[in-house]
């Protein structure tokens, strides 16, 4: 399988994995979007002027085109959300507990899960596009488009103030303990 590159603000690579049921997953790590800077203690009003914040973004590939609503493709938007929740509350309470404000967004709501929710909403999809350019498909809820999956991809966020480096190394034991394999190009 030939996937794309996707490299990080610092230049890293980006870390490529593919699940048990072969859908791959991209993850990256990012200095934060310009909105996420404007916003952040309207978004996560629990942290008070971060100097250093990084975003993660978790994209998974779906079963289904994820343009219209059916019963597939809701239920498949379910799975791969429990999927980020379990996967996104292990890799926050591990850079928790080193003594790093970590917090995932729930895709459904855009609030956070660990922190009381702000004023605003967090905008996974505009923060994916920001950082990564990809484009997006506007009808009944904004679709992210992957430039090898379509509009099969399933867009998460977690935002840390641990280095990049800490977090990328956590990612990785992480993911493997998800049934998330890391795939070399």
């Amino acid at each position: 399988m030939n996937y794309p590159k996707v490299y990080t603000s610092e230049q890293a690579c980006p870390i490529n994995l593919v699940g048990e049921t072969g859908q791959a997953v991209q993850i990256s790590i990012h200095a934060p979007s310009q909105y996420i800077c404007a916003n952040c203690e309207r978004i996560l009003p629990d942290w008070k002027r971060q100097s250093f914040l990084r975003v993660v973004i978790v994209l998974q590939q779906s079963r289904y085109q994820l343009v219209k609503k059916t019963t597939e493709v809701e239920s498949e938007k379910e799975r791969l959300r429990e999927k980020f929740m379990r996967f996104g509350c292990d890799l926050a309470f591990n850079l928790r507990d080193r003594g790093y404000l970590t917090d995932l967004i729930d895709p459904r709501t855009g609030y956070p899960l660990l922190s009381h929710p702000g004023a605003i909403p967090h905008d996974d999809t505009a923060v994916v596009k920001a950082l990564l350019n990809y484009p997006v498909i506007k009808n009944q809820c904004r679709v992210l488009v992957h430039p090898e999956w379509g509009a099969a991809v399933y867009p998460s966020i977690l935002i840390s103030e641990a280095p990049p480096i800490l977090i990328e190394w956590v990612t990785k034991g992480i993911a493997a303990m998800h049934g998330w394999k890391e795939i070399s190009h």
